[in-house]
């Protein structure tokens, strides 16, 4: 099986497309679109909203090449029974509280119009979906056992937040013996510092964390 290279930092990432999915982030319309709750606490959603072309040309690069596709949303049950009593208080000091009624319906409720993923990466057919009550994808959810499953060692990540959960699956999957790149055009803060400091976290220290690229570097590694 071929092995891919791709300008990384602080150094090339390797990877193969039979061990290696593209994991993308909360790309949820309540991260990313008008009235959702990125929007209702104040934040300018530009930025996350920004990036949905580039995780589209990644997308549509992985589906082309047959790469494994992951999804996650950041969401509760209806009765909010997998929330956490501290989590829900602190969200309603905010202004807009898990499971208030918002322009999208619920905020963060599965089921909810606003918790789903934003249409132009909406999953197709065979694209797998994790639904998590917390920040981190592994926490609480079947994700390392999907892995497993499939043989998958490496983990290209996008999405939102890159500072909260993007940055907190990146620590879990590191962890588990995950090898993760972050691509730094596919993955977005509401505070550009946020996305910048992040960034830096992950790749310091000859690679703590894993790696950073960009989608224009991976391609360019498929295409090669």
């Amino acid at each position: 099986m071929k092995t891919f290279i791709a300008e990384a930092l602080p150094y090339e990432y390797e990877f193969r497309m039979d061990n290696t999915a593209l994991l993308i982030i909360d790309m949820q319309r309540d991260f990313c679109e008008n009235g959702g709750f990125g929007e209702l606490l104040g934040n300018d959603i530009a930025l996350t909203k920004g990036i949905i072309p580039t995780v589209k040309r990644m997308l549509e690069t992985a589906r082309k090449e047959g790469m494994l596709v992951i999804h996650t949303r950041e969401g509760h049950r209806p009765d909010l029974s997998d929330c956490p009593p501290q989590k829900l208080k602190r969200s309603k000091k905010q202004g807009a509280g898990i499971g208030d009624v918002g322009p999208m319906g619920r905020i963060l409720v599965r089921g909810e119009y606003g918790h789903d993923i934003v249409e132009e990466l909406y999953p197709i057919e065979g694209e797998i979906i994790i639904d998590k009550p917390g920040k981190g994808a592994f926490y609480a959810t079947d994700l390392e056992l999907v892995l497993q499953t499939r043989g998958i060692e490496n983990l290209i990540v996008c999405g939102v937040t890159t500072h909260v959960c993007v940055s907190t699956t990146i620590r879990e999957a590191n962890d588990r013996g995950f090898n993760c790149v972050l691509l730094s055009d596919c993955s977005a803060a509401f505070d550009p510092q946020d996305h910048e400091a992040t960034l830096k976290s992950i790749h310091q220290q000859g690679g703590i964390f894993g790696w950073v690229s960009s989608s224009d570097k991976i391609i360019e590694a498929l295409e090669k």
